[in-house]
């Protein structure tokens, strides 16, 4: 997922997005963990989706305060 995607998401997309994001990596680790995992890059894209929506929430955040 490209910043300009997330960027163009309504907060209340954003949160349910961070929700889902969250729930696929804990189902990652765990799958991990068990060794039924294939995909390993998988965790580290979920993990960077996750920073950066993080970080576009972030930018609205300190955006409002300015």
């Amino acid at each position: 997922m490209k910043a300009e995607e997330i960027r163009a998401m309504t907060s209340e997309e954003l949160q349910k997005k961070l929700a889902d994001l969250k729930t696929e990596l804990f189902n990652l680790r765990f799958q991990l963990a068990t060794g039924q995992l294939d995909n390993t890059a998988r965790v580290k894209a979920v993990r960077k989706d996750i920073a950066r929506v993080k970080t576009i929430m972030h930018e609205r955040e300190t955006k409002i305060r300015a």
